[in-house]
């Protein structure tokens, strides 16, 4: 079938039969197939044709397929040129190495199958002619841009005429813009840097589970010996640094996991106290004002506490010799018409949290970049420059705002506009704090003995997952995949509980979770998972404890009570059946 659209592709070979088959082959494609027998018909045929892809044969007399593809690679013209070598024999990976040094995108061995051959030419053609419709495109764009640019020069001649009062719109005009321009790159680096945080979290959160799951358990087998502990508390605080810089990334790119719920500002700010006194020290005054009945705000504890001790943290820096803090929450109503309230705030009722000093302050420039992440105006060793872009994160993925006013020599103040919990039970109190979490533990009257399935494609994961659950005396059976549990249980034995990695290659852990659930509706399942987000179609209809990695061995017994002791879940059929 002929392509309305076709693109030339050129096939090299000293041998006239497989270019009659590479031709048969590719026929079907509907592109222009231009032959050439050796190196220097092929260099001919570039230089007349525009080739979008080029089929080398490795073994050339004369000149070679590595050797042709350097030469081409040399001209500026075929950079791009996909080229693909087509091998009789067996290479060594040093051969495919030289190959890719020389500017190969692929290879075909031989005996050529003509699915995999087709399939390979059309995507990169398919590459070639979009990249050329491309360039036509912005050749038309870069001619329209230089036709309204012309239009504009006359405009401008024409408005130097205009009185006064013009200028001044055309000055406004021009503001408008530039505050328009600035927020489109900030939503395009907010999700530049959100789509890196969300590739690299899994990864790096199951490096970090790795290495804290080994420096805990090794932390009890080195009790005697002082130095040796001091040397594995060390460690692990830097991995806990670790997860919190991946947390806080998470936090600006708005991919962080939140649990929102009726919060009360006074209550939590009242838990919160003596971490604050701790954390500011004595030179510093806190003083708190609250609107009298101030309704609870809709939002994660945990992570509202991290973001006031945040921003507390910085204006304590800002204030070396001392100062006064004040922490006030009033009601705000927004409908549009409010001068003071953030851009782009939906209209509806919210709780503004302010936290202020009188501190040194910013200036413009500093303020303007104040919640870019790693950017920080403290000393090195002394900053993320994380928390205010977490604090940003934080009020913009829980449907609110932040907002930022300082003079030099005056002040900060930092603003937090947080969306009313309309449907509020029981407001919640402050959140349980990490110290407190990992002082928490079963007793030995709540311990069970359980035989665990854990799945997780990741050996170091499955390994120190494994020990740290042995260490509390579990049994545990490890698989490496949702495949291999499902078989496993279908061959009997007894499982107490499964937990599951989240990013598995083949069934994700939801995958799993759901078909779980309709075999064995009483199993428990928990869900480990070092990135916040679930892929589409992986929404689940009914609650999946999570652990969240890297977790410690406090935090996988916690997760383990829950589990056991939570009620079983109603069956419930399921709209759709996952398949290994």
């Amino acid at each position: 079938m002929q392509n309305p659209d076709p693109v030339n592709i050129l096939l090299v070979d000293d041998q006239p039969g497989k270019l009659l088959s590479y031709e048969a082959i590719l026929g079907s494609l509907g592109e222009t197939l231009i032959k050439a027998a050796s190196a220097r018909e092929a260099l001919a045929q570039l230089l007349k044709h525009d080739i979008a892809v080029v089929l080398i044969d490795v073994q050339m007399p004369e000149v070679d397929g590595f050797e042709l593809a350097a030469m081409i690679r040399e001209h500026p013209r075929f950079q791009e040129t996909a080229l693909i070598f087509v091998s009789a024999i067996h290479l060594s990976d040093l051969d495919r190495l030289k190959g890719y040094e020389a500017g190969a995108v692929d290879y075909v061995p031989v005996p050529v199958v003509p699915e995999v051959l087709r399939a390979k030419v059309r995507v990169f053609a398919e590459l070639h002619r979009k990249t050329r419709a491309l360039e036509r495109l912005n050749a038309e764009l870069e001619q329209r841009v230089a036709e309204r640019t012309a239009a504009l020069e006359a405009s401008t001649l024409e408005l130097q005429r205009l009185n006064s009062d013009l200028e001044v719109r055309i000055e406004e005009r021009t503001r408008e813009r530039e505050q328009a321009l600035a927020q489109l790159f900030e939503a395009q680096k907010i999700d530049t840097i959100g789509q890196l945080t969300g590739g690299v979290a899994h990864d790096f959160n199951n490096l970090l589970m790795a290495m804290m799951a080994g420096l805990q358990l090794l932390q009890k087998r080195v009790a005697g010996d002082a130095r040796a502990i001091r040397l594995v508390e060390n460690a692990l605080t830097a991995a806990e640094r670790g997860a919190a810089l991946t947390q806080r990334l998470l936090a600006f790119a708005r991919r962080q996991e939140l649990r929102p719920e009726a919060v009360s500002v006074p209550a939590l700010v009242l838990g919160m106290r003596d971490l604050l006194t701790r954390a500011l020290g004595s030179g510093v005054q806190v003083v708190e004002e609250f609107d009298p009945d101030l309704p609870p705000v809709l939002i994660d504890a945990n992570q509202l506490e991290l973001a006031l001790l945040n921003v507390s943290v910085n204006a304590r820096d800002a204030m070396p010799d001392g100062g006064a803090l004040t922490i006030r929450g009033t009601r705000a109503r927004v409908d549009g018409r409010e001068a003071e309230a953030p851009k782009d705030l939906r209209p509806g009722h919210y709780v503004r949290v302010s936290v202020s000093d009188n501190g040194a302050g910013m200036d413009e420039d500093v303020l303007a970049r104040a919640t870019e992440p790693f950017y920080t105006t403290k000393g090195v060793g002394k900053g993320t420059g994380l928390g205010l872009s977490m604090v940003h994160g934080l009020a913009a993925q829980t449907g609110g705002a932040l907002k930022l006013s300082s003079q030099p020599g005056i002040g900060t103040r930092v603003e937090l506009w947080i969306p009313v919990a309309e449907h509020a039970v029981a407001p919640a109190a402050a959140p349980e704090r990490a110290s407190d979490a990992k002082a928490g533990a079963w007793s030995s009257s709540d311990e069970r003995v359980l035989t665990i399935l854990l799945v997780d494609d990741d050996s170091l994961v499955s390994a120190g997952t494994s020990a740290m659950l042995e260490d509390l005396g579990h049994t545990v059976r490890e698989v490496a995949s949702a495949a291999e549990a499902l078989a496993l249980l279908e061959r009997g034995g007894h499982i107490d509980l499964v937990i599951t990695d989240h990013v598995m290659p083949g069934m994700s852990g939801v995958e799993l979770a759901r078909t779980l659930k309709d075999l064995r509706p009483d199993l428990r399942v928990i869900l480990a998972s070092g990135y916040a987000d679930l892929v589409v179609g992986d929404k689940l209809d009914f609650h999946l404890p999570r652990l969240p990695k890297p977790f410690l061995q406090a935090d996988i017994r916690r997760a383990i009570s829950q589990a056991i002791d939570a009620p079983p879940p109603p069956r419930q059929p399921l709209g759709i059946r996952a398949s290994v």
